[in-house]
């Protein structure tokens, strides 16, 4: 499988982007904890990570609430639930990991529903920032707790603003 990348600036720092041909497989910030070593050729032109560039553009400057870029990370079946479970929490709005495991059927795997939080390749798309502790306390982020912040704050804002209708 060939891997491409790029590279674009954020409000949250650089976000080092990868696709395989026809999907988005990753999404790191500069100081990932965790993030594997991947070999990918530069291309800036990959229709997918422009898709990505532009709709993380358009999330940063509060115009887009929710993202269609096609996804393919790679995980285990466990991991990839929770995944689909992280794209389900609505923009603004935080999850317990134990709630994320009653979800999933399993109300005691809240730690390995934690892990697999943790191990979530597509940072911001797949909205891992969104999950926080029982007692609604920030803990850890690949990105760093100030990243994770910063980004429930600007949902916040984005669901403040006011709408117009049909826009």
């Amino acid at each position: 499988m060939t891997l491409y990348t790029t590279t674009m600036k954020s409000p949250v720092g650089p976000l080092r982007l990868y696709a395989t041909e026809g999907a988005l497989t990753a999404i790191y910030m500069e100081n990932h904890k965790g993030a594997p070593v991947l070999v990918a050729s530069e291309r800036e032109d990959h229709p997918v990570l422009e898709a990505a560039r532009r709709q993380l553009e358009e999330y940063f400057a509060g115009e887009r609430m929710s993202f269609d870029v096609p996804l393919d990370p790679v995980g285990t079946p466990f991991q990839k639930s929770v995944w689909a479970l992280l794209r389900e929490i609505p923009l603004g709005v935080t999850r317990s990991y134990g709630e994320l495991a009653r979800c999933l059927g399993r109300a005691s795997a809240a730690r390995a529903v934690g892990a697999a939080n943790g191990r979530n390749p597509i940072s911001i798309i797949v909205p891992c920032h969104r999950v926080v502790g029982t007692d609604g306390k920030l803990t850890g982020y690949a990105g760093g707790v100030p990243t994770k912040q910063w980004l429930l704050e600007h949902e916040q804002r984005m669901q403040a603003r006011p709408r117009v209708a049909g826009g």
